[in-house]
């Protein structure tokens, strides 16, 4: 048998598919939420629990935000448009 190279791999997964018992799980969830009323019975148990129906938000949303903000424009533009006001 041919030795790998270092990062070769031979057989499993391709990178980022998921295994087949995750997406069995993922699918039998989605199936009991559709069977105890989906999205209302969603809004109902936000309203009766925010702290759990909070932290199942905090699961989905993506960990980073790729925000690009330039701070210090809008400092500079609020700076000139207080000294236009007062007259500098």
């Amino acid at each position: 048998m041919p030795r790998a190279e270092k990062g070769q791999r031979f057989g499993g997964r391709v990178k980022g598919t998921p295994n087949k018992f995750t997406k069995e799980l993922k699918n039998m969830i989605l199936g009991a939420l559709e069977d105890v009323g989906g999205q209302a019975y969603l809004a109902e148990q936000a309203k009766k629990n925010p702290t759990a129906f909070m932290a199942l938000v905090g699961k989905i949303l993506p960990k980073d935000i790729n925000a690009n903000v330039n701070v210090m424009d809008s400092l500079a533009d609020r700076i000139r448009e207080a000294r236009e006001r007062v007259g500098r």
